[in-house]
């Protein structure tokens, strides 16, 4: 399991805090410093089953200064998207914890870090 950390965010340090409270195995990726490329960011999206738009911190100052809210959500704007997320990693919603099993969340509540370690016990 991964868990993608922007260890200055709260929500973040509590998902840690979690897992480490329940002896998970996991690796820790500070996603701004350990910037993800757009296909891995496209293989996370595929995995928690969401759109870049979806993940997208659409209040953070570089999304104004991009004028995200504007851009169109739909299949024609997807790479667009992507791109943006690559280059502002800040833009990124987190923490996303990436399971064995294969699927993906956003473990912004203590119940999504839960289920996240429930797809990585087998």
């Amino acid at each position: 399991m991964e868990i993608w950390i922007n260890p200055a965010c709260s929500k973040c340090r509590s998902a840690i805090s979690l897992l480490d409270a329940e002896g998970a195995e996991y690796t820790v990726r500070r996603y701004l410093e350990d910037v993800p490329s757009e296909d891995e960011i496209r293989a996370v999206l595929e995995r928690l089953g969401l759109e870049p738009w979806d993940i997208t911190r659409t209040q953070e100052a570089v999304a104004k200064e991009l004028g995200l809210g504007d851009w169109a959500r739909d299949e024609s704007a997807r790479d667009r998207w992507i791109t943006a997320l690559a280059e502002h990693p800040k833009l990124i919603q987190r923490p996303i914890i990436t399971a064995d099993d294969g699927t993906a969340l956003v473990a912004r509540s203590e119940e999504a870090v839960r289920e996240a370690l429930s797809h990585s016990k087998g």
